[in-house]
This record gives C-alpha cells, structure tokens and sequence, in this order.
C-alpha cells in the first residue's frame, strides 16, 4: 500500500513538474510574441500564429493569413502602437493547450485592454496562437493599472 501511495505522489509531483516547465514555456512565447512588436519585426510575430488561428481583434480573423493580413499595418512605422505583456499562463494537465492573460499598454504606458490568448502545443513542440482576443479592463484592473507588472518580460 505504501508503494501506491509512493506512486501516486511521484505521478503527482511529476505532472507539476511538467505543468510549470510547460507554463514557463509558454509565458516565454508570449514574451517573445510581444517582443515581435517592440521590435517591429513581422516576421517573428507570424511565427507564433497557428495555422488555423482565429483572431477577434480587428475584426474577426480566421486562419493565419487573414490574421496577418489584419496585424500588418501595426508592424508598420517606427514606434509600436501598443505593448503587452503576460501576468498569468495556464496549461492544461496533457500538455497540448494554455491560455495567457495581461494587460496591454498605449506607447506612453497606460493599460488599455485586456488579452487572452490560447496557445497550443503544435507538433514540432512549438507553442503557437490559435485563439486570441482582447477585452476592456475592468474598474478594478483599471486601478491596478498603474502599478508595475509583477513579472515583465524580459527587454
């Protein structure tokens, strides 16, 4: 009995194990996904969207090229139209599917939305966009807003 309960407990820790490497991984992505912007490099943010991806924001989006088509003129000029940064990832227990949440920001700082992304985990072991979308902030995140995020990506 003893053994089971062994069993199960290191079944258990190595699940979190992988969750957090998971988890980390994909904050890394959204980090680098957002750097493509700060960077204004087009072609790196195109690599983190899925093939099949569905953006809502502008306007509804469905399949990779019609959400470049759409991301295109934010990569134009020499200043990002907004930043954003990830302050929450979960992953699914198996591995295949997150979901990452921030706020973003205007060029001058100031939280403006809310983003959340699903990543999915493809089969060259890259995550990847599939769903994106981004909301108003609400009263409380608004007050919050002006305080540092607690985790920033790294420059």
């Amino acid at each position: 009995m003893r053994a089971l309960v062994f069993l199960l407990l290191a079944a258990s820790s190595a699940q979190a194990t992988d969750i957090e490497r998971w988890r980390e991984q994909v904050r890394a992505a959204e980090c680098a996904f957002a750097a493509s912007m700060a960077k204004r490099d087009f072609a790196s943010f195109a690599s983190h969207v899925a093939d099949d991806a569905i953006f809502f924001a502008p306007g509804m989006r469905r399949g990779k090229a019609a959400v470049l088509e759409g991301w295109k003129p934010f990569y134009e000029g020499a200043q990002a139209p907004f930043s954003w940064a990830p302050d929450q990832v979960e992953v699914l227990e198996g591995g295949q599917l997150a979901y990452s949440t921030g706020l973003a920001r205007d060029p001058s700082g100031k939280a403006t939305n809310r983003f959340a992304s699903v990543w999915r985990r493809e089969s060259d072991g890259r995550w990847r966009v599939v769903l994106d979308n981004g909301v108003p902030l609400s009263t409380r995140e608004r007050e919050r807003a002006a305080e540092p995020d607690a985790k920033p990506c790294p420059p």
